[in-house]
């Protein structure tokens, strides 16, 4: 058997589109006019209830969820399997750790004011809470301030940072539904041999 090469780096940014099938990009432009910004940098298609979603209202996170999946990179993570690392790391952890370990991530990466690497924190594979993190634009300070209203430059205060929290988790609940709460036993992969191929993780 071939010895398994990791496959390579997604080709997807922040600032990636594909307009014609409804996937836009909402990141400002310094250089936007007033009546330009919350419209795609791309095509201009203005298809986000800006003051609705800046609310930030728990209760209304099926509309949020639809709203962040008109961006390319967003729908990207709410939509690609989760990869075998990313899932293997999950199963070890169980649903109420990765939980913990999403709320410890978030207050140490992006509620502080200055987060360390800002902007590059949040690598695009290897753990379900990154995906949850791109998915929902708590991955950096920037996305944050844009899709949700929370400035830059300021810690977040605790009703921010538990909205951040209770956004991740709904993701996480959805992405890995048969996820077991308690930790359960993963062999390791053998060094040289491919991810296992039983059904794709949603």
């Amino acid at each position: 058997m071939a010895e398994f090469q990791k496959p390579p780096p997604l080709d997807i940014k922040c600032t990636s589109t594909d307009c014609d099938n409804d996937l836009h990009c909402f990141k400002q432009l310094k250089k936007m006019t007033p009546d330009q910004r919350g419209k795609c940098r791309a095509c201009g298609a203005n298809l986000i209830d800006w003051k609705r979603l800046h609310r930030r209202d728990r209760g209304d996170a099926a509309h949020t969820f639809e709203a962040l999946q008109h961006e390319m990179i967003r729908h990207h993570f709410f939509h690609r399997p989760v990869d075998d690392a990313a899932m293997r790391h999950a199963q070890r952890k169980g649903r109420d750790q990765l939980k913990d370990s999403a709320r410890d991530r978030l207050r140490k990466y992006l509620a502080v004011a200055e987060p360390p690497r800002d902007g590059r924190q949040t690598p695009l594979e290897g753990n379900a809470i990154y995906y949850a993190q791109h998915a929902t634009a708590t991955c950096c300070r920037t996305c944050l301030e844009y899709w949700h209203d929370i400035p830059k430059a300021r810690p977040l205060s605790e009703t921010e940072f538990d909205y951040c929290v209770s956004l991740v988790d709904l993701f996480l609940d959805e992405k890995l539904p048969d996820l077991a709460d308690e930790p359960i036993e993963v062999p390791r992969r053998r060094r040289g041999l491919p991810p296992q191929t039983e059904g794709s993780h949603p």
